[in-house]
């Protein structure tokens, strides 16, 4: 439904890395500003399950995109990067505006969006595309170290502009550069898939296997070393993930405790 109102613009020129790049700055660019006024929103919209409901929103999502992500794969070499990499960047943007118009709408918003928060997993596959096997491991590093700049500098800016000014200007700054990353992928990205090497030009319909996750790990089960190297991702992003999630809602909250605590403590002249 969403392809067919939404059709990518045909745009000429070779695809790049560095179009995977921007689109994935952008992106975690723009929710990397929203960690302070989240965290607002959050603690004051469940101020007496603040922690329980920030892990089941983002443990939600996360399962979410587990059950999605075979299936957008498969259909992505069907029919194209561009058009699943429109609707990702759409739809993990598209909770954004809500934190100012319904909080409850954009926590739920966000839970549901997981379904199409793959961007990451779309945006490999591009540059698989457009990369020789030599080349791979330095554009799949570029797209990474993106990622971690973008989240590196936008928290902090975005608690600057929240401090300075107030909230709603953050939201609507975030909300700006997600519609740009979104006309940027509709007007400016180039399909990095030709229509000769998609599966149904070989005559490889998609099955049901190819969009089970469950397949993919008995199938990861088989391979000793593959096994172990998912093991060891596994274990590194689990506690990784837990703080990434926790960390700045403590942060905030111990800081702000501290803050009340001693301006109730300074003796008046």
């Amino acid at each position: 439904m969403f392809l067919a109102l939404f059709p990518p613009q045909p745009v000429r020129g070779r695809a790049r890395v560095s179009h995977a790049v921007v689109v994935i700055f952008l992106e975690f660019f723009a929710w990397g500003l929203l960690t302070t006024p989240m965290l607002k929103v959050l603690h004051e919209t469940f101020p007496q399950h603040t922690f329980l409901i920030n892990g089941l929103v983002h443990g939600v999502k996360g399962f979410l995109s587990f059950l999605s992500a075979p299936l957008i794969g498969a259909l992505s070499d069907i029919w194209g990067r561009k058009s699943f990499l429109l609707m990702t960047v759409f739809f993990t943007c598209a909770p954004i505006p809500f934190m100012r118009i319904s909080p409850w709408w954009y926590f739920a918003l966000i839970s549901v969006s997981g379904i199409f928060a793959v961007t990451f997993s779309v945006i490999f596959a591009y540059v698989a595309d457009i990369t020789e096997e030599h080349e791979r491991s330095t554009a799949y590093g570029l797209v990474s170290a993106t990622f971690a700049a973008s989240l590196v500098t936008s928290p902090a800016i975005g608690a600057y502009l929240s401090t300075r000014y107030d909230d709603s200007l953050v939201v609507l700054v975030a909300t700006v550069i997600a519609v740009a990353d979104i006309a940027f992928v509709f007007f400016v990205v180039p399909e990095s898939l030709p229509d000769k090497m998609r599966l149904t030009s070989w005559g490889f319909p998609i099955s049901w296997e190819q969009a089970d996750p469950f397949a993919s790990l008995r199938r990861v089960g088989k391979d000793t070393t593959v096994l172990l190297i998912c093991v060891t991702v596994f274990l590194s992003y689990l506690p990784e993930a837990g703080q990434y999630s926790s960390f700045f809602l403590y942060l905030r909250q111990v800081t702000h405790t501290h803050t009340h605590t001693h301006t109730h403590t300074i003796p008046r002249s």
